[in-house]
């Protein structure tokens, strides 16, 4: 399968893509979550590429791409600056989006306010209000046995997010409301030992439970009804991002097509890849005639 692997220049540095398959299908630009988590963990967008170019970049501050050390270019207006960058350095024209999470956040913004030609949108395991999240967020934790909680909750206020009982504590809440697949796979383990904490840290805070970063007041829900790109929302029942909410953003798009994975978390394209890809090949194939 034709690759090919090069550096653009973007606001703060320079930043790793690589371009993956080709055929007939117009191109896929596929945007990573965190932040601060490479692409590596959605790799499994590779699947895609018979039929079409995939393209994948890691965000400025992770896996192959430059590190500084600047905690200003850490905000969502330089990450919109950062995607612009990337889809007019690599000339794309009427090209797929697809985000994830943090990604599917970065979209959405993308698509409000860059005017992109762009011929379809999706948004795979998203928000549209941090303020949601957090609520999303408090309310899941609470589901949790007692004994998990109260790992959670000690050691953020204690400042001991190191101990072993604490990154226990996240374990199974990430594999419950991330991934649930046994065990992860190393594409998946290897994104998270390859994380930008520095971004994630001053965008979101020192955790998911405690969203006190550049990103806190973030909320784009209001807006979504300005979104006129064909846009497929995907969903996992047990994801950390409520399918309640993302139906929530469905309703809002007009002529958006919602699907649930009922046994997925956040990464259907890891938990459930056989739907996945039918779903997506579906979507994209729709709207390669746009």
């Amino acid at each position: 399968m034709a690759q090919l692997e090069g550096t653009v220049a973007v606001p703060g540095g320079n930043v790793w893509f690589k371009r993956v398959g080709a055929g007939a299908g117009r191109p896929l630009l596929a945007v990573h979550g965190g932040p601060g988590l490479p692409h590596n963990y959605i790799r499994s967008l590779e699947r895609l590429a018979g039929e079409r170019e995939v393209i994948f970049w890691d965000q400025l501050g992770c896996g192959n791409s430059e590190r500084p050390s600047d905690p200003a270019l850490w905000t969502m207006k330089r990450s919109v600056a950062e995607m612009d960058a990337v889809v007019k350095e690599l000339g794309l024209s009427r090209f797929h989006i697809f985000g994830n999470s943090w990604g599917g956040m970065l979209a959405q913004q993308y698509a409000l306010d860059a005017a992109p030609a762009a011929v379809s949108l999706t948004i795979s395991n998203s928000i549209a209000s941090i303020p949601l999240f957090a609520d999303m967020v408090t309310r899941l934790k609470s589901e949790l046995d007692p004994a998990t909680q109260s790992a959670i909750d000690r050691h953020e206020a204690a400042g001991t997010t190191y101990s072993a009982e604490y990154q226990a504590a996240i374990r199974t809440w990430n594999e419950t409301y991330l991934c649930r697949v046994r065990p992860w796979p190393a594409e998946l383990e290897d994104a998270f030992r390859r994380m930008g904490t520095e971004i994630f840290e001053t965008m979101f805070g020192p955790s998911d439970f405690h969203i006190v970063g550049t990103v806190r007041d973030w909320d784009v829900f209001d807006r979504l009804t300005e979104i006129a790109l064909p846009t497929l929302i995907v969903a996992g029942r047990y994801d950390e991002c409520v399918p309640e909410h993302m139906r929530e953003m469905h309703q809002r798009i007009a002529g958006s097509r919602f699907e649930l994975f009922e046994s997925s978390a956040h990464m259907p394209f890891i938990e459930e890849p056989e739907r996945f890809d039918a779903v997506m090949r579906d979507f994209l194939r729709h709207h390669d005639k746009v």
